[in-house]
């Protein structure tokens, strides 16, 4: 039944103020909220931010991958909290059995599409965050903002 289908999302762009920097990404699905609400009443949404789960405060520096390895701006190495947020983001997944997961764009957690280059260059390049990449590993496709039409087709196959 399509109507009961979960949508994982990330905690960013429901207005929790999670992102590094100490802020919201609810700016990014403003024109999508009309649909995100009607899953809320609907009890679809999963929400977690999987940076905050990974055991990271907020705010915190700005991390990027890197050779494998998620690198703050001020050079912490963030793997290991990444790498825990994105095992929880899975297991909450699975728990819910959700059926596709709406990330924030760009993200080293949660890009589904591309992500910054590791180098603090600004530049954007084709790949997964961690958590995104880990839920795809495991059948849960993941969509950004930007993708929001390829969610609510797959949601509607």
């Amino acid at each position: 039944m399509t109507s009961a289908k979960k949508i994982l999302i990330s905690a960013c762009l429901m207005g929790q103020p999670v992102r590094y920097d100490g802020r919201a990404n609810d700016d990014k699905v403003a024109h999508l909220q009309t649909v995100i609400q009607r899953w809320q009443s609907e009890r679809r949404v999963v929400v977690i931010c999987p940076e905050v789960a990974g055991g990271l405060p907020t705010p915190r520096p700005a991390a990027e991958i890197r050779l494998g390895h998620v690198i703050a701006s001020d050079g912490q190495d963030f793997t290991a909290a990444f790498e825990s947020g994105a095992q929880k983001a899975l297991t909450l997944a699975q728990q819910h059995n959700v059926a596709a997961a709406l990330l924030a764009d760009r993200s080293p957690s949660c890009g589904s599409r591309e992500i910054y280059d590791g180098e603090f260059s600004g530049r954007l390049i084709p790949g997964q965050g961690l958590t995104a990449e880990l839920l795809s590993q495991h059948g849960i496709p993941c969509f950004g903002p930007a993708t929001f039409d390829e969610l609510l087709d797959f949601l509607n196959e």
